[in-house]
């Protein structure tokens, strides 16, 4: 497993407006690089939902960022309705996501798509990262605006989109 590069991350969290977002989730933590840069850039009031498949990973999170703004969460992007619930928020600000999409099962990724979709802001935004541009087609039917970027300077050159309601 390969970090992200501080290429990606700047790219990618130049996006964001810090001084709105205060709910922003982040599927698929792994070992927490994009997660320390997002809570480096994060408001002091806001909260960061990491939700993260493997317990594994959860754990090493949870051991190694400590910072009272961020919930880890072990779970799907999926889920993301009901674990926003369970931390008393109803929306996101900000979701920013590097998950496989081209890899999962159709039903799958539309789920997490329209979800993702539901609970933003309507100034809202998601922040994809991929190595592919596989992802485009899953994106346009169900956001609004979706912008692209390229970023050679990764290992892999990584694709983003900047999607909008």
């Amino acid at each position: 497993m390969v970090p992200s590069s501080r290429y990606l991350v700047e790219n990618l969290l130049s996006r964001v407006d810090w001084q709105r977002a205060r709910v922003v989730v982040e599927y698929g933590p792994g070992i927490g690089n994009m997660t320390r840069e997002i809570l480096k850039r994060m408001r002091p009031d806001a909260v960061l939902v990491a939700i993260e498949l493997n317990p594994e990973f959860v754990e090493f999170v949870r051991r190694e960022v400590s910072d009272p703004r961020l919930q880890v969460v072990c779970g799907s992007a999926g889920e993301i309705r009901s674990i926003l619930e369970s931390f008393g928020h109803d929306h996101a600000d900000c979701v920013i996501s590097g998950i496989p999409y081209s890899t999962m099962p159709e039903p799958v990724r539309r789920k997490i798509l329209r979800d993702t979709r539901s609970v933003l802001q309507p100034q809202g935004s998601f922040l994809v990262y991929q190595f592919t541009r596989t992802v485009l087609p899953y994106l346009q039917p169900i956001f609004g605006n979706v912008q692209q970027a390229f970023e050679p300077r990764n290992i892999l050159p990584a694709r983003l989109f900047f999607c909008t309601p």
